[in-house]
C-alpha cells in the first residue's frame, strides 16, 4: 500500500527536513500555549507539582532478574513505566508554566532514563542473541518499550531544547547519542528484528507498527542527515506494508479491543507521521482497509467503557478519546468521532493521561481538546456488526442504544495472537451492564507467553461459556479451530453458527458439535444458545460453563436470574430434567482482574444427568 506508492525518486524532496518540521508548538511558541483550555493547565501543573523534587524508583539488577527467576515482571515493568511517566509530565507542565519551575526534574529525568543499561522490559530479553538473567548491552535490540523511551526522549528534545540547552548543552546531545546508538542506528542497520516482518515471519502483530511509530518519530525529531531520514521512511512503510497485508480488509483485530489501541492505533500513527512530514503527500486515509481498521474499534463497542474483551483485552478498555476522534475525522466516519468525543466528556481532562505517555498522543490531545469537547456525532451503538476474518458476531436490541440485550460471540482458531482458547465463545450484557462475561487477561508474567501460556487458567476454555466433553477442554494451536460458520442477519433474527468438534483434541471423542448463538428480535427479544452434539461413544460427562461477575439465584424448573446492583438483571432457561446445576466461585487474586470484576466471579456448571452419545442443550437468556 505504501510503498507501492511513495517509494520513488521524488521522495526525499517530500520530506520535510528537521528544522521544518514543526508538528507542534514547542515551548517558545508561548501563543498557542496560553490558548489552551485553563482546566488542561491546572491539571497538568498539578500533577508535575506533586513530583517536584521527585525521587527517581530506583531500576536494579535483581529486579530485572525477577523474571527469570520467579516470573515476577510487573516490579521491574512499572518502575520502568513510572520514569517515563513522571518525566511526560513535567516536560508538559513546564511547556504549559514556562518559568523553569520543572526544569531540573526534567534533567534528572533524562539523565536518569539515559543511565539504563537497557531501556526495554525483561519479558522481551529474548529477542537478545545471548539468553541471560540480564541484558546483553552489546546487543541493541529494539523492542516496544525501549522504542517508546526514545520517542519520549525525542519529544522531550524538541519541545525543550532551548530551554534543555540553557543550563547544559550535554542533556540534548546526550539524548541524541542514546537515541542513535540504541535506536536509530539498529533500525538502519538490522533486518533481524522479527517484528520489521522481513524474513517470513509465521505472525506479526501490533508490534510492528508500534515499534515503527516510536523509530520513525525519533528519526523525524532528532536525525539532521537527509539521507537517513529518507532511509528511515522507507523502511518505516515497507515494514508497515508487512503488517497491513497480513491484516484482514474488513479491519477485525484478533488480539481484541485492548491491542488495538497498540495495533490499529499505531498504524494510524505511523501514518500520521509520514502524512505530517511528507506535508501531506503520503495519505491512504481514504484506502477501504485503513477506513476498516478504525470501524472496529466502535463495532466492538458496548457501552461506557466495556468492549467485546475476546483474546487478551480487559472488558474495559480505555481508549485514547482524542486520538479515536482524529481517526474518525481523518476517515470521515462520524460515529468513530462521536465515540472518541463520548470519551473525553466522560473523562475530561484526565482523558488526556494516556498509558505509556505517548507524546504523539498526548499532545495533539492537548491541542485539539476544544474541538473534541464540542463534537457531536453519530451514534456509534450500531446494532448488528460481522467481522468475516476472525468470526466474531455483535448483535444489540436496537440501534442508538445500549438499552436491552447485547450479544457478541466467535468462531475463529486457537493459534490467534494473544489467543485463549474459546472457540464459540459467547457474552451477554444487559442495558450495558456485563451478565454471561469473558473474564479477559491476568496481569503478565513469565508464564503468560510461550509454552506455558495454557497453564493459565484465563486462557482455558474451561473458564469460557463453553462445553466441557469427557474432562477434555480445548486445545492450542491453528489447526484448533471452527468449521462449518455461518452467520445470518435478518429482521427476526442474527445468528451465528458453528462446528466446534475442531477445536477440541481427538480423545475428546466428538463427530459434530454444532453450536447455534441466536440473538432473537420480536415483541420479547432473546437469546438462544443450541448444542447439538454426536459423540464417537456414550461420554463419562458433558458439562456447559457459563462465567458472571453476579451471584446467581436460582429458580425451580430450569430458571437461572443474574441482577446487578443496578437491578439490571436477565433469566437463564435450561432443562432442568436433562442438566443438573452446580456454581462454583473463583475468588480473584489478580489485579487486572479484580479492577474489572471485584474479588469473585462465579462458574456456573449445566452438567449432563444421564450423559448420551447424541443430543442437544439448549439455553435461552431474556430480559
Amino acid at each position: 500500500m505504501l510503498a507501492e506508492r511513495f517509494i520513488n525518486d521524488n521522495l526525499g524532496k517530500c520530506l520535510l527536513n528537521r528544522n521544518n518540521y514543526r508538528p507542534f508548538p514547542t515551548i517558545e511558541d508561548r501563543n498557542q500555549w496560553k490558548q489552551l483550555p485553563l482546566n488542561l493547565r491546572s491539571f497538568w501543573i498539578n500533577e508535575a507539582t506533586s513530583k517536584l523534587h521527585y525521587a527517581w524508583p530506583t531500576i536494579t539488577a535483581t529486579q530485572y532478574m525477577d523474571y527469570s527467576r520467579t516470573g515476577n515482571r510487573v516490579d521491574f515493568d512499572n518502575a520502568s513505566w513510572k520514569r517515563r511517566e513522571v518525566l511526560a509530565s513535567l516536560v508538559i507542565a513546564e511547556c504549559f508554566e514556562n518559568q523553569g519551575r520543572f526544569m531540573d526534574d526534567v534533567i534528572n529525568g533524562i539523565w536518569c532514563i539515559c543511565e539504563e543499561t537497557f531501556w526495554g522490559i525483561p519479558g522481551h530479553g529474548y529477542m537478545m542473541k545471548r539468553q541471560d538473567p540480564l541484558p546483553d548491552i552489546s546487543d541493541q535490540i529494539i523492542e516496544l518499550f525501549s522504542a517508546e523511551t526514545a520517542a519520549l526522549l525525542a519529544w522531550t528534545y524538541y519541545l525543550l531544547k532551548t530551554k534543555l540547552d540553557g543550563i547544559s548543552i550535554m542533556v540534548s546531545e546526550r539524548i541524541q547519542y542514546e537515541v542513535k546508538r540504541r535506536i536509530l542506528d539498529p533500525y538502519l542497520q538490522r533486518n533481524d528484528f522479527w517484528w520489521l516482518g522481513f524474513n517470513q515471519e509465521k505472525m506479526l502483530n501490533n508490534w510492528n507498527s508500534w515499534c515503527n511509530s516510536n523509530c520513525l518519530a525519533a528519526f523525524l525529531l532528532l536525525e539532521d542527515d537527509p539521507n537517513r531520514r529518507e532511509a528511515a521512511v522507507v523502511k518505516a512503510m515497507r515494514s508497515l506494508d508487512m503488517y497491513l497485508h497480513r491484516l484482514p480488509s474488513d479491519g477485525g483485530c484478533e488480539e481484541g479491543p485492548k491491542y488495538w489501541m497498540y495495533a490499529g492505533g499505531t498504524i494510524f500513527d505511523s501514518l500520521e507521521l509520514l502524512h505530517g512530514v511528507s506535508g501531506g503527500k503520503i495519505d491512504v486515509y481514504q484506502e477501504p482497509q485503513i477506513r476498516q481498521i478504525g470501524c472496529y474499534i466502535y463495532k466492538a463497542f458496548i457501552d461506557d467503557y466495556y468492549f467485546v474483551n475476546f483474546a487478551d483485552s480487559q472488558a474495559q478498555v480505555h481508549i485514547p478519546a482524542e486520538l479515536t476522534y482524529r481517526y474518525g475525522r481523518r476517515i470521515g466516519d462520524s460515529r468513530l468521532c462521536e465515540l472518541g468525543a463520548r470519551v473525553q466528556r466522560m473523562k475530561r481532562e484526565e482523558g488526556t493521561r494516556l498509558e505509556f505517555s505517548s507524546m504523539f498522543r498526548l499532545l495533539p490531545a492537548l491541542f485539539n481538546y476544544s474541538e473534541v469537547e464540542q463534537y457531536s456525532g453519530k451514534s456509534p451503538y450500531i446494532r448488528d456488526a460481522w467481522f468475516d476474518s476472525i468470526q466474531i458476531m455483535v448483535v444489540r436490541e436496537q440501534e442508538g442504544s445500549s438499552k436491552g440485550l447485547f450479544l457478541a460471540a466467535k468462531g475463529g482458531h486457537n493459534g490467534e495472537s494473544h489467543n485463549h482458547n474459546d472457540i464459540g465463545q459467547f457474552i451477554v450484557y444487559c442495558n450495558g451492564s456485563p451478565m454471561i462475561i469473558d473474564p479477559g487477561l491476568l496481569t503478565y508474567t513469565s508464564k503468560s507467553f510461550f509454552s506455558e501460556r495454557y497453564t493459565l487458567w484465563a486462557m482455558q476454555s474451561g473458564y469460557h461459556n463453553l462445553p466441557i466433553v469427557n474432562g477434555v477442554q480445548q486445545q492450542d494451536g491453528r489447526q484448533f479451530r471452527a468449521d462449518e460458520v455461518e452467520y445470518n442477519l435478518n429482521d427476526k433474527v442474527t445468528s451465528l453458527s458453528m462446528n466446534l468438534a475442531g477445536a477440541y483434541p481427538e480423545f475428546a471423542g466428538i463427530k459434530s458439535w454444532i453450536r447455534s448463538v441466536n440473538f432473537y428480535r420480536d415483541l420479547s427479544p432473546n437469546i438462544e444458545i443450541s448444542d447439538n452434539f454426536l459423540l464417537n461413544q456414550v461420554p463419562d460427562d458433558i458439562t456447559q460453563i457459563l462465567i458472571t461477575p453476579h451471584p446467581p439465584q436460582t429458580q425451580e424448573n430450569g430458571n437461572i436470574i443474574l441482577q446487578d446492583k443496578n437491578y439490571n438483571r436477565i433469566k437463564i432457561q435450561y432443562d432442568s430434567k436433562m442438566y443438573a446445576y452446580s456454581v462454583e466461585k473463583i475468588l480473584l487474586e489478580d489485579e487486572i482482574m479484580r479492577e474489572i470484576w471485584g474479588d469473585t466471579l462465579y462458574r456456573m456448571k449445566l452438567t449432563a444427568i444421564i450423559p448420551a452419545a447424541q443430543g442437544e442443550c439448549v439455553i435461552r437468556i431474556s430480559r
